[in-house]
């Protein structure tokens, strides 16, 4: 054969069916944006990356996106070749994000017509491309019922260029994308808070600087000799930051970050391969599906690979990527982002990447597994002092119905101490007997926290500082036995019905409904 034919199928596999998230549109052109600002930096058309811009405006009303950047913007005379040529990129693996050159087709999906344009320093010309995107759709169609096209047929079908010459732009230089016509299917694009939020945790951006430990990320980088690329990206004028914080919510109730741990990964000659740091908490529980920072992100480039479970399958059991806050920098070179960037491809590094981090994943399981082994044993601790303020107040209110109920009751605190007493020495051999492992010396801090909060809110946690039950029990004993005695409308028979009455409600219910019940009678007949 003279010549192979790529059928008009590839453009749908590299299009409608190459993303199940239509917002990864924003990640595709925000890494071409990257790579020329750090080109336009290496030429010196940008003093530094800081000074480069990715602009992104929405505007629902029209169903329109424009995503722009200050960089190199591209020369006329290459316009056509870099923006009609498919995976025919002239970036290099290794030191460009994006490298195969079919990133730029992806919003031929989403949208009625694709547009390009740009200027670059030195020309008076803007160049445009224009995309119909739904012509495109409509040749595909065709092309499936029968009607062949090549995939170069259908792009001859779809492009259309224009050079307008203008003075005013000599000293210009930027490169704008335009989403014209935003399909109704895809009307997710145009949402201001979803895409804000996307873009939080995908896009290279920095740190907000209201999360305390961003500086301790940053030195920590420095230190290991990684520089965290970052960029300034606005979505309808607003600056763009990763939105983590300290507070957040898990199954058990609220918890906090106090602190971040790291871990460096080098192979055997010494070179970095990745590292990561997370956040420390109390681990109180799988933190809650709405929390919009869960999860060990995997970033390259500082760009997010996949989405906040890529890492998932390496851990013990698939909550556990869910206890942890953090990010985990893939540096390898050789650690190479797949065409659809939710993984990498298939190497002997990727195989090392995943055997060492499946060991270092299963410290962390110990990690979750241990701190809610503490935080159970301080809450039986918490449940003791409960019991035991709850028994005194009843005592001294003459809450309880008959004897009877006080025995009960001096029986239960006496089984919520014995079981702060254990957990109390649960505690104190989580805290002796940490292994000389990374996850002990985690699992030490984390009880530190805890103990310290406890101390700070009055709850002291020393065995000493357990109330043994028979103290309680020497307290001041009610005036009466009997709780009907406070029935002052009753004769002594009518207390006496009531009395049997108050014993078969509480073995007949809850502990709280009985009482609910009972206090109503009381204030029928006091």
């Amino acid at each position: 054969m003279d010549e192979y034919i790529f059928g008009a199928n590839i453009l749908e596999n590299l299009t409608t069916g190459m993303y199940q998230d239509s917002k990864v549109s924003y990640r595709e052109y925000i890494q071409n944006a990257c790579d020329q600002i750090d080109k336009a930096v290496e030429q010196g058309i940008l003093s530094s990356a800081e000074e480069g811009c990715i602009q992104i405006w929405l505007s629902p009303d029209e169903r329109k996106i424009s995503i722009e950047d200050n960089a190199t913007g591209i020369p006329k005379i290459d316009f056509e070749r870099i923006l009609a040529n498919v995976a025919d990129s002239d970036k290099k693996l290794g030191s460009d994000k994006g490298f195969r050159g079919i990133g730029r087709l992806c919003g031929l999906a989403y949208c009625r017509e694709l547009v390009f344009s740009s200027t670059s320093q030195g020309e008076a010309v803007i160049s445009t491309m224009r995309c119909d995107a739904q012509k495109m759709r409509e040749l595909l169609i065709r092309n499936l019922n029968g009607e062949k096209f090549t995939a170069t047929q259908v792009l001859h079908e779809i492009y259309h260029f224009d050079y307008e010459t203008d003075e005013t732009v000599t000293d210009e230089h930027w490169f704008k994308v335009e989403l014209i016509d935003i399909n109704e299917e895809n009307t997710e694009l145009l949402n201001f808070d979803e895409v804000k939020k996307y873009l939080s945790f995908t896009a290279p951006v920095p740190y907000a600087n209201t999360f305390p430990y961003h500086t301790e990320i940053y030195s920590h980088a420095k230190k290991i000799g990684y520089k965290i690329d970052e960029y300034s990206i606005k979505l309808n004028g607003e600056d763009i930051f990763k939105k983590y914080s300290t507070h957040f919510k898990t199954r058990n109730g609220e918890d906090d970050i106090f602190g971040v741990e790291f871990k460096d990964f080098y192979d055997d000659k010494g070179n970095l391969i990745m590292w990561l740091w997370f956040g420390l908490s109390r681990f109180k529980g799988v933190i809650s599906r709405d929390c919009n920072m869960r999860g060990m992100r995997l970033r390259k480039e500082n760009i997010q690979i996949g989405n906040e479970d890529a890492l998932q399958k390496l851990f013990r059991e698939d909550r556990g990527q869910h206890y942890f806050v953090g990010e985990l920098f893939a540096v390898s070179p050789q650690l190479i982002p797949n065409s659809q960037r939710d993984y990498f491809n298939e190497n002997i590094v990727r195989v090392w990447f995943e055997s060492e981090l499946q060991k270092y994943f299963r410290e962390l399981y110990k990690v979750y597994r241990k701190a809610s082994d503490a935080n159970s044993a301080f809450k039986k601790i918490d449940d003791y002092k409960e019991e035991v303020e709850q028994h005194q107040a009843k005592l001294e209110n003459n809450d309880y119905v008959d004897a009877v109920d006080v025995s009960k009751a001096e029986e239960k605190v006496q089984t919520a101490e014995t079981k702060a007493r254990k957990a109390q020495e649960d505690i104190n051999k989580l805290k002796q007997n940490s292994e000389k492992t990374e996850a002990g010396a985690v699992i030490t801090r984390v009880i530190e926290r805890i103990e310290k909060k406890r101390k700070e809110q009055e709850k002291p946690v020393s065995n000493t500082e357990i109330t043994p039950v028979s103290d309680v029990v020497s307290a001041p004993t009610p005036k009466s036995s009997n709780r009907t005695d406070k029935l002052s409308r009753c004769n002594r028979q009518e207390r006496k019905l009531i009395g049997r009455i108050f014993n078969i409600i509480k073995n007949c219910t809850d502990e709280a409904t009985a009482e609910m019940i009972i206090r109503k009678i009381e204030d029928e007949f006091k």
